[in-house]
């Protein structure tokens, strides 16, 4: 059974950084692109950002681009968010996902998902 698990989260004061990781555990996803969602309190989930299995091709939302930077593990089976110049907007519970289809990962269609883990981001 394949699992994502986030790890990484928690309370940053605005300008600072954090930096996510998503393990994948049950077996090795070696074609699949991976991504990252949140979602804020009484707002729908929203893509984040999402790289491909060879690390070729990355997509990030606006509202993280410049800020946010995703990448992979050596074994391809770990996925990293690296969010700096972090603001009270980025408050929310971020996912991540994987599926071998990189626009169903972007829109949120992804065959796998984590739990979540929190950010909260102190004004």
């Amino acid at each position: 059974q394949v699992q994502l698990v986030e790890s990484g989260g928690g309370l940053v004061q605005a300008g600072g950084s954090l930096r996510l990781s998503c393990a994948v555990s049950g077996r090795t996803l070696t074609n699949y692109h991976m991504g990252w969602f949140r979602q804020a309190p009484g707002k729908e989930r929203e893509f984040v950002a999402v790289i491909s299995w060879n690390r070729n091709t990355i997509y990030y939302a606006d509202s993280v681009k410049g800020r946010f930077t995703i990448s992979r593990g050596g074994a391809k089976n770990t996925v990293y968010l690296q969010m700096n110049s972090l603001e009270p907007e980025d408050t929310a519970v971020y996912y991540c996902n994987a599926d071998t289809l990189i626009s169903d990962s972007r829109t949120g269609r992804a065959h796998y998902w984590g739990q979540g883990t929190q950010v909260t981001v102190s004004s």
